[in-house]
């Protein structure tokens, strides 16, 4: 079992999920009492939220580099970023490291396409739906198609998330505006919808809507402990 770095704290309440995900997938996996190896370096994500709101990508960058060389000299055998939007610092993370990050938009690609879908939509934060980080790695490395939100729900997205997912409050008023959006999303063409905001499985449930929905916590927590066991 190779140990398992996470980079966490953004939010912590999508961090804890991770943990426990995690733990769960090495359980079905190996059974009896195993859990993973892992290390986690927490930040404080109050610093890094304005960071990002002043668009001081270059100091986000810097710190998520110095975080996974930090789990690197720390026995970690791979990396991952638990938050999405982190990951426009993905690729600069990787070049300054001897292990592998696995990567939330790849983990997620494979499995929309394991599902045959072509056209997803995707909710996340307005770094994750606006910038190409994410949604252009879908389109140009896995050749999906993919629908955003118009600009008035990305703001709504976005502040949910900011003023109430990341403080761990969930309010069942906020919950039927996220599933207008996707129905739309659906309506527009799209297949699957990807939650592509860690904490937005803890508001919309696959219960709650009919297309198909990719929890992108769930889905990269499963890709790392499938790496971590794998040979």
């Amino acid at each position: 079992m190779k140990t398992i770095g996470l980079i966490g704290g953004m939010s912590w309440v999508s961090s804890a999920e991770y943990y426990r995900l995690i733990n769960e997938r090495v359980k079905e996996k190996l059974g009896g009492l195993h859990s993973a190896q892992s290390v986690m370096y927490s930040v404080d994500f109050e610093e890094l939220e304005q960071l990002q709101h002043q668009e001081k990508w270059d100091e986000i960058t810097a710190l998520a580099v110095d975080l996974a060389r930090r789990l690197e000299q720390a026995g970690a055998g791979l990396i991952v970023i638990c938050a999405n939007t982190m990951h426009k610092a993905a690729d600069d993370v990787q070049a300054a490291i001897n292990i592998p990050l696995i990567h939330i938009a790849d983990a997620t690609a494979a499995r929309v396409q394991a599902a045959g879908i072509k056209r997803v939509g995707l909710l996340g934060t307005r770094f994750t739906m606006e910038d190409t980080f994410y949604a252009g790695r879908l389109m140009e490395k896995h050749g999906l198609d993919v629908l955003v939100p118009n600009e008035r729900q990305r703001r709504l997205i976005h502040s949910v998330i900011y003023d109430e997912l990341c403080l761990e409050v969930v309010r069942e008023e906020s919950k039927r505006p996220f599933i207008e959006i996707i129905d739309e999303l659906s309506s527009r063409g799209a297949e699957g919808v990807i939650l592509g905001c860690t904490e937005i499985p803890l508001l919309v449930k696959q219960t709650d809507i009919q297309v198909r929905l990719f929890d992108t916590t769930r889905i990269h927590a499963e890709a790392a402990v499938d790496y971590s066991l794998s040979n």
